[in-house]
């Protein structure tokens, strides 16, 4: 839309003065509106990495899945202890194989639900998704860039596992990127054993840890004593004083003026989980426990269950952005217990 020409028009129109502003106000307005509208999201070079990132959050995805399956039949060949009725030979297509169900957003876009159950997972859930649409006007403030423009796009994977065994920790995973009017990546990994002060906790902490500060270190020596620290932090109960389990790395906004360099970073912390929690698995998917050990681990979920709705980020945001509410509670253990 020219203004000059508009202008110029609307002035050899023969209207009162007062009409003739006011038109011209109207054509400004909607002039800015436009360019407001190209602008904003369009500038954003994250946009060139929409389909990129998609592409890798559910190759990733595959990657783990397939792990993990793997990991379910040397289980059942080398017949590692269960719970019962996770062995049972009457359910072949369901134990220790992935079923995925698709969703769709409400506003554009959906995603798919991967869920697992079987001798080693008690329940294992990998959720990509691929959003876009426009933030309530109570959510925007609370996310950059939005205020400017509530419209976001947001693609990602999420990862979330419950073990049979308690010797097992369970994990968490997600790695996302994210547009509004500014663009940025997040994510991380942490760890959650049930017995903290075990000789094989430590041994898991220092492995698990020690993945992920090789993966931060390729790409700044910066990255890992910062991201530690910040995953130590958030995945904390302020209630109870506590942290949830033994941490890993979490980051969020990371925006470092190279989009290709914090893609490839994301893709490599993606890579650093997938290594680490598949070795922790094998090496105690087959240590005897008890009925008493059992308890225990259920209490110990109980804390999982505490942080995720009350302080997680990525439960919030799925929930005040139309997502799909049984995959953003996919994260739930499936038996828990309070004393």
């Amino acid at each position: 839309m020219n203004i000059d020409i508009t202008n110029r028009i609307i002035q050899n129109i023969s209207i009162h003065p007062n009409l003739r502003l006011s038109i011209l106000i109207v054509f400004y307005s909607t002039y800015l509106f436009i360019l407001k509208d190209l602008t904003d999201m369009s500038s954003i070079p994250h946009n060139a990495y929409r389909e990129k990132a998609q592409h890798w959050f559910e190759t990733l995805r595959d990657m783990i899945c397939g792990e993990y399956e793997k990991i379910e039949q040397e289980a059942k060949d080398s017949n590692a202890p269960t719970l019962p009725g996770h062995d049972a030979p009457e359910k072949p297509g369901k134990l220790g194989k992935f079923e995925r169900k698709a969703w769709t957003h409400p506003q554009k876009g959906g995603g798919v639900m991967s869920v697992m159950r079987g001798r080693v997972f008690e329940k294992v859930g990998v959720n990509v998704s691929t959003v876009e649409g426009e933030f309530s006007e109570e959510f925007r403030k609370t996310i950059p860039g939005a205020e400017e423009d509530p419209r976001f796009f947001a693609t990602g994977i999420s990862l979330v596992s419950h073990q049979c065994n308690p010797f097992v920790p369970a994990a968490h995973f997600n790695t996302r990127m994210i547009i509004t009017s500014k663009g940025w990546f997040g994510g991380g990994g942490d760890l959650t054993p049930m017995f903290l002060e075990t000789p094989e906790t430590k041994e898991d902490t220092l492995s698990f840890h020690e993945r992920y500060k090789q993966a931060c270190d390729l790409h700044d020596p910066t990255y890992y004593p910062k991201f530690k620290k910040w995953c130590d932090e958030y995945f904390y109960l302020p209630h109870r004083k506590e942290p949830r389990g033994v941490g890993g790395i979490f980051y969020d906004w990371l925006n470092t003026g190279d989009v290709e360099k914090d893609f490839a970073f994301t893709q490599d912390v993606g890579r650093a989980f997938h290594e680490a929690y598949p070795a922790i698995i094998r090496k105690r998917l087959h240590t005897p426990w008890t009925q008493e050990d059992r308890e225990k681990q259920l209490v110990r979920r109980g804390r999982y269950v505490e942080f995720n709705l009350l302080y997680d980020r990525g439960t919030l945001f799925g929930l005040k952005t139309g997502g799909f509410t049984e995959a953003i509670l996919m994260s739930m253990p499936p038996e828990a217990k309070w004393p």
